[in-house]
Parts: C-alpha cells; sequence; structure tokens
C-alpha cells in the first residue's frame, strides 16, 4: 500500500515508470528503483496502519525497517493517540504528512466521547501532519442517503477548519461507498456532489476496483479532487478482509 502526497505530478508518467520498474526488476527490486531513481521518490510512503500489528509489539523497530528499506514518509493512523509512531518516526527521520484519525470527530462532532476535532488540528499542527483522512464510516452512519448527505455537510465544515489551520482534510473509501441506495445513487455519489472544494478525497484504487468502479475513469472524473492516493494489488479471487483485518496472501 502507498501514499502519494497531493505534491504536483502526472499519473501517466508515474504509472509508466512504476510498471516498467517491476516488470524488469521484480517487485522487492522495483521499489528501491523508484525511491532511488525516480523523481517523484519523495511522493511515495507507506500507510503505517499496514504494518499495526508489528508497530504495536516495537514501534520504533519497525518504523527504522521502514527507513532503511528506503521510505521517505509514512501516513499514521489512530491519530491523535499515536505518540509511539510520532517519536519513533522522528528518531529515525520518516516524514509523516498525513494520517488516519478519530474520525467521529468529524462525523458525529456533538459526540462528547471523542476528542475535539479543535483539539486533533491543534495537535496536528504540532506534528507538521498537511493533511488529516477520515478512514471509515461505521455501519449506522451510512444505512441511508441522508446519513450521507449528513456525513458530507459535516465534513465540508471541518474542512474550513482545517483549511484555516493549513490542513487538508480528504476521505478514505472502501467499497461500501459505492454501492447504490434509493433510486441507483450510492453515498460516494453524494460526496463527488456534495462535498466543497475544501475537501477531498484519499482514493484507495484496490477499495474502487472491489466496489465494480473503474479506478482510472473515476481518477479522471474526480481531477483535482484527490489528494492521495492508496495502491495494492487485488488477485483475482483473493478473499476480501473485513474492516480491521488483512487478506491472507
Amino acid at each position: 500500500m502507498f501514499m502519494l502526497s497531493c505534491l504536483p505530478m502526472r499519473r501517466r508518467s508515474f504509472l509508466r515508470t512504476a510498471t516498467a520498474t517491476a516488470l524488469f526488476t521484480g517487485p522487492t527490486n522495483s521499489l528501491l528503483a523508484l525511491e532511488r531513481d525516480n523523481r517523484f521518490r519523495r511522493q511515495i510512503g507507506i500507510q503505517l496502519y499496514t504494518l499495526r500489528n508489528q508497530i504495536r509489539k516495537d514501534a520504533l523497530g519497525t518504523i527504522k525497517a521502514v527507513k532503511e528499506a528506503g521510505y521517505v514518509q509514512g501516513e499514521l493512523y489512530g491519530f491523535p493517540n499515536c505518540d509511539p509512531m510520532i517519536k519513533a518516526a522522528e528518531v529515525v527521520g520518516l516524514q509523516l504528512h498525513s494520517s488516519h484519525f478519530e474520525w467521529e470527530s468529524v462525523v458525529n462532532p456533538g459526540d462528547k466521547e471523542f476528542t475535539d476535532f479543535r483539539k486533533i488540528l491543534e495537535k496536528a499542527s504540532k506534528v507538521g501532519l498537511s493533511h488529516l483522512v477520515i478512514p471509515y464510516l461505521h455501519g449506522k452512519d451510512r444505512k441511508t442517503l441522508d446519513d450521507y448527505k449528513r456525513t458530507a455537510e459535516n465534513c465540508n465544515k471541518a474542512a474550513l477548519l482545517a483549511r484555516k489551520q493549513g490542513i487538508q482534510l480528504a476521505y478514505h473509501n472502501h467499497a461500501f461507498e459505492f454501492e447504490p441506495k434509493e433510486e441507483k445513487v450510492s453515498g460516494f455519489d453524494i460526496f463527488v456532489k456534495e462535498f466543497t472544494p475544501e475537501m477531498q478525497f484519499e482514493l484507495d484504487v484496490f477499495w474502487v476496483k472491489v466496489g465494480n468502479v473503474d479506478p482510472v475513469g473515476l481518477i479522471k472524473k474526480l481531477k483535482g479532487r484527490v489528494s492521495q492516493l492508496h495502491l495494492k494489488d487485488l488477485r483475482k479471487g483473493t478473499k476480501l478482509p473485513s474492516f480491521g483485518g488483512l487478506p491472507k496472501e
């Protein structure tokens, strides 16, 4: 899984380089070659949630290994409650620009159980993050199109607050957003229609494909509205994991 920051780049040029490198050198060497030779290398990072089990046991050792593997940046998860990762990244020199965070603070802003979004923004600024990403929606928040409309409204309000702090707010998709609901309109359709320019997408091409949507076509449709991409393989026949799980393959 990769995180591409919103620095300017031509997607086609990146994919052409990445594909050619992979064909001639194999997956492991291709990563090293991209890191060493590709002019977009500083835009390529790793989503640290992928390594959550290892990080839970040894944050410093795991993030040190990530840095030694050639990654320049990583995307946090669980913000603002992820100090061990932040400290480890600081020690080894791994850049942190983005994080998934306690999303209920935006989706359900009146719920006192969760950290106030303003406090999350304050800490994000101190850490030096430029992006915060809503990583998920619980089932109760996505039953109807009205639920999605309410979420979009709350996201737009939060995105304005974030923009004032110099932080970009984005939404990370899974496959459920593409399920048609009333009148064959999907939750993702609502987000595309209702999100203001201040609110962006962190597009996960794996889940887009699982949702029976063409990732390339969607990227073109959302031109100028995608701040980051998550890239990972989808092998035909792979049993899909539940939330919080990983495929066996």
